[in-house]
């Protein structure tokens, strides 16, 4: 009886638990929408005055020039995820199986980029790109998101690869499977896990880059981080927050995909 009881507790205490977290991310979101629909909100009011759909009308009309920015920017998040992955992958399985002489050292360099502020990052390779013509730039935009995302992807990688037992491999070759077939039949589904928040990660991070796409692509590469502040600044709240639900959509998407995907592979 008494384990019943406590049992029920622990289930009470954490769906408390997780409807606050809930609550509280939740919230910021329901302003924001009530934001984009509202003609005119002012204090103390608790809801809009006026209702309206101008915010969303100029978000989704030509002379907003969201699309493009839209585009741009989940372009430059899919090359830098694949990117990432394709450097990361070699590298996390390299610091994972194997031991050589200064592995703590490049263990430490990878966490630079993480710690060093982005200002620091963005401005120190802005001097170099300006030398070899990546400034301003769509290349040199993606070439400077690979600074933050490198390193959560290779980390990220190298817990999956410590857990990942290279007998399987040795297996597969005994039984005639060839490099590619054991990259696609045992190695990938062994990390598929960890792969899919790695990736996941590199695009978050990526597609919310502000002040390294501002520095590097000099106004002349608009990603829809660009676009939000621009119009933020421009004091139209409708317009804003319309615009930053655009911006969390994608999020929620990778969210949304990963948590799915990770649930169907348990």
């Amino acid at each position: 009886m008494n384990f019943t009881v406590g049992r029920t507790w622990q289930t009470s205490v954490k769906f408390i638990a997780v409807s606050f977290v809930i609550g509280l991310a939740l919230i910021p979101v329901g302003l924001l929408v009530m934001w984009s629909f509202a003609r005119a909100w002012y204090w103390p009011a608790l809801l809009p005055r006026e209702w309206s759909l101008r915010a969303w009308s100029y978000v989704a009309s030509p002379a907003a020039d969201i699309v493009p920015s839209l585009v741009v920017s989940i372009g430059i998040a899919l090359a830098v995820t694949a990117l990432s992955v394709i450097v990361a992958l070699p590298a996390a399985r390299a610091l994972a199986l194997h031991e050589f002489a200064g592995k703590r050292a490049l263990l430490f360099a990878l966490l630079l980029p993480v710690l060093a502020p982005p200002l620091a990052s963005a401005m120190g390779v802005h001097s170099l790109f300006l030398r070899y013509g990546l400034a301003d730039t769509l290349l040199g935009v993606v070439l400077v998101h690979l600074i933050p995302t490198v390193p959560y992807a290779t980390l990220m990688l190298t817990g999956s690869f410590s857990r990942f037992d290279p007998d399987l491999e040795a297996q597969a070759r005994t039984l005639g499977a060839k490099t590619f077939g054991v990259w696609r039949y045992v190695t990938l589904p062994a990390i598929a896990p960890g792969l899919a928040v790695a990736a996941a990660f590199a695009f978050l991070i990526s597609w919310s880059q502000y002040l390294m796409t501002l520095l590097i692509g000099g106004g002349r590469v608009v990603t829809l981080p660009l676009t939000l502040v621009a119009f933020q600044r421009g004091g139209d709240e409708a317009v804003t927050a319309a615009l930053s639900l655009v911006f969390l959509a994608p999020t929620l998407l990778v969210f949304a995909a990963v948590a799915r995907f990770l649930r169907d592979d348990s």
